[in-house]
């Protein structure tokens, strides 16, 4: 990685560790097992706009083997019908997958309801084999209404995401793999080297590129293959591509 840490925020429920290329946030309320709460929010979009501002790779994780139980349940069970409709988890959400640069989560032990749901809006998801994911919200007289309704089905197809979604179930760390929720499983204390080693490759590669293959991923199918074309003519005009063609046809000849 690109330079030491910067001095970590405070002990808040959001630890953050900001390098040169990228940004490690702890979601740190062990005693909790990381439920998220109003101000784990609150924080979420605080870095967010650091993050928009100043694009870098985001690496989320949990302390204490748990990445997050799922929302404080003591403070949901007080909201009300406009509470819900203000989408207070999920506008955070939808805030942190709409960031330019890469998202990695870094799972291990419960990624449970809001956990999940912000787990989902990653780009990259890696876990230990202590991982149970899953979205119990109907068992709670709710639905899953951070993201998991539409971007479980974008990562896994429809006819397991409604399953998952309809019975409640939380799956272990091997059947997540299985069905592409997360792409490889790492033991606890691996795990974060493991998101670094991503991080690094992903640094290692054009910074502009990288941003625009992120949104034209994410963009709707009805606007490709013109928004492809267009970020491509801008990557064609770039220096920086033309440095590191020149240096990749350089190295073949030597």
């Amino acid at each position: 990685m690109a330079g030491g840490p910067e001095q970590p925020g405070a002990d808040g429920p959001l630890r953050i560790e900001r390098f040169d290329d990228r940004v490690v946030a702890t979601l740190n309320r062990p005693e909790r097992k990381n439920a998220i709460d109003q101000a784990t929010i609150d924080a979420l979009h605080v870095l967010c706009a650091e993050l928009e501002a100043i694009p870098r790779i985001l690496i989320l994780t949990g302390a204490g083997g748990a990445f997050a139980s799922g929302a404080d349940i003591a403070e949901l069970r007080e909201r009300r019908a406009d509470d819900a409709r203000r989408g207070i988890n999920a506008n955070a959400f939808i805030r942190v997958a709409d960031l330019p640069m890469p998202v990695i989560a870094a799972l291990d032990g419960y990624a449970l309801g809001g956990g999940a749901e912000l787990a989902y809006a990653a780009d990259i998801r890696i876990a230990t084999p202590r991982l149970r994911i899953g979205n119990p919200e109907t068992g709670l007289g709710i639905i899953a209404a951070a993201g998991a309704s539409w971007r479980l089905r974008e990562i896994v197809g429809e006819a397991r995401a409604i399953e998952l979604l309809l019975t409640g179930r939380a799956i272990g760390a091997d059947e997540a793999r299985a069905i592409g929720l997360v792409s490889e499983l790492h033991p606890a204390d691996e795990l974060l080297p493991a998101a670094h080693a991503i991080a690094d490759r992903i640094a290692r590669n054009d910074r502009a590129a990288t941003i625009a293959t992120k949104r034209v991923f994410r963009a709707p199918r009805d606007e490709h293959p013109a928004v492809d074309l267009e970020a491509q003519a801008a990557l064609f005009e770039s220096p920086e591509k033309f440095r590191r063609m020149t240096e990749f046809l350089e190295r073949k000849t030597t």
